[in-house]
């Protein structure tokens, strides 16, 4: 399972926690860093067993699971920047005439009707929610939808794909098998993102890759991998310094 159908498949506890758990092991929903149960894990003089140290690493790599939740684009919280700023500033602990003073924006009764509205947003998701987990129930002909990637720069029907397109279109392209080179790059987007995310699967998620060691990879995969990778950039797969001197997995 992917790194983005990990995150999209966690409950709701899950995502406020910031990690997954299954019998072997802990997972961190926002980088897919993995720490082994039965092990001891030490950091400067202390040590931590499994559960206390995949907390410890949410805290410490990432600082905040709100702030990282909130921080993704609107096509997947829905909301506008505008709220984003004031949930920020509520989740500080601030009052609303402290967050109308620093917005300046109307007075406190008007960021009082802004919470009111967030919280109609909520009442909505829950109720979606509810409707969602009920239909699954009943749906058996729902086809199951691969997830589009956290960083995907528009959600849209290029990332309407089953698994079972998902297997054609890779088992056209990558004839050898995943671990061979591309026949060649597909025409449609559609297909480009499929091939694109079995790329990515070649690289170290915990890596930051020069440009050389980035060519490198894409070398053995297809003839033009500066094709490859200025599209593992565009469709927001992967981030690189301003310079092109270091490349790594967006999470």
């Amino acid at each position: 399972m992917s790194q983005s159908e990990i995150f999209w498949n966690a409950t709701l506890e899950e995502m406020k926690k910031g990690y997954t758990e299954d019998a072997s092991q802990y997972t961190c929903l926002m980088c897919g860093e993995r720490i082994e149960k039965g092990i001891i894990y030490p950091q400067g003089e202390v040590l931590y067993e499994a559960k206390r140290f995949i907390r410890l690493h949410v805290e410490q790599t990432h600082g905040s699971v709100f702030e990282y939740l909130v921080g993704l684009d609107k096509k997947f919280t829905g909301l506008t920047e505008h709220q984003t700023t004031l949930l920020r500033h509520f989740y500080a602990g601030k009052s609303d005439k402290e967050v109308q003073e620093e917005m300046a924006i109307g007075s406190s009764s008007t960021i009082r009707h802004h919470r009111f509205v967030l919280k109609e947003k909520e009442r909505q998701a829950k109720t979606m929610l509810a409707i969602m987990e009920l239909l699954k129930e009943k749906d058996q002909n729902a086809p199951a939808f691969v997830a589009p990637h956290k960083h995907a720069t528009m959600v849209d029907d290029r990332y309407s794909v089953t698994t079972e397109e998902q297997a054609k279109i890779l088992d056209k392209y990558f004839t050898e098998g995943l671990g061979g080179p591309l026949a060649k790059f597909p025409p449609k987007e559609k297909q480009r993102i499929v091939i694109l995310r079995a790329i990515v699967d070649r690289f170290d998620a915990s890596a930051v890759y020069t440009e050389k060691e980035m060519n490198g990879i894409l070398k053995e995969i297809y003839e033009d991998f500066v094709l490859l990778r200025r599209y593992l950039i565009q469709y927001g797969f992967f981030d690189r310094k301003a310079d092109g001197s270091a490349y790594w997995i967006k999470k």
